[in-house]
């Protein structure tokens, strides 16, 4: 059984060793050790997460799989990029996975979750941004229609960058 439900300020423990895993997965290859760790530690503790909770603008909502957090994503409504001329346009700057959960689907059933979410709220489109070496997410959005649009440098530390794609997805009636 698959459950999506949005996250409270009691979430903020389980949400760390989450964001942590997800993150070292997909990223952990991306810089040197300790830049890896200071970045993780920077931004994906507890204390981090209870501060974002609280921010009425973040929507956090996790994804269950029977009664295991398997992951969660991260949307802000009515957040422009230079890239994209749309102004009413969600970001979704989180959509995180355990790596045991994946090829059940999970992904995809959160993604739409927030493509419904951000549709009714009256946003046009969708936009995102993914290192350009993590082919399984590039692949993943590309399939839903996103087009790359342009380009980011994501700062893992103060003398590291990595180059990311700047993705998009408009609605129409298909998505």
């Amino acid at each position: 059984m698959i459950k999506i439900t949005k996250a409270t300020l009691q979430d903020a423990k389980q949400l760390a060793p989450i964001a942590k895993e997800a993150f070292l997965t997909a990223h952990g290859h991306s810089a040197s050790e300790e830049e890896i760790d200071n970045y993780v530690a920077d931004n994906f503790s507890e204390a981090n997460f209870v501060t974002e909770l609280s921010n009425q603008d973040n929507h956090y909502y996790l994804i269950y799989h029977d009664t295991k957090l398997a992951g969660y994503s991260k949307i802000t409504l009515n957040t422009t990029n230079k890239n994209i001329s749309s102004e009413n346009i969600t970001y979704m700057s989180r959509l995180y996975l355990l790596k045991e959960f994946y090829g059940l689907q999970l992904g995809k059933e959160l993604f739409n979750f927030n493509i419904e979410f951000s549709k009714q709220h009256n946003q046009q489109g969708i936009w995102l941004a993914v290192w350009v070496e993590n082919k399984r997410a590039i692949d993943f959005y590309i399939k839903r229609g996103f087009e790359i649009v342009g380009k980011y440098d994501f700062r893992i530390s103060a003398a590291h960058t990595n180059p990311n794609h700047i993705l998009y997805l408009e609605y129409n009636d298909s998505h």
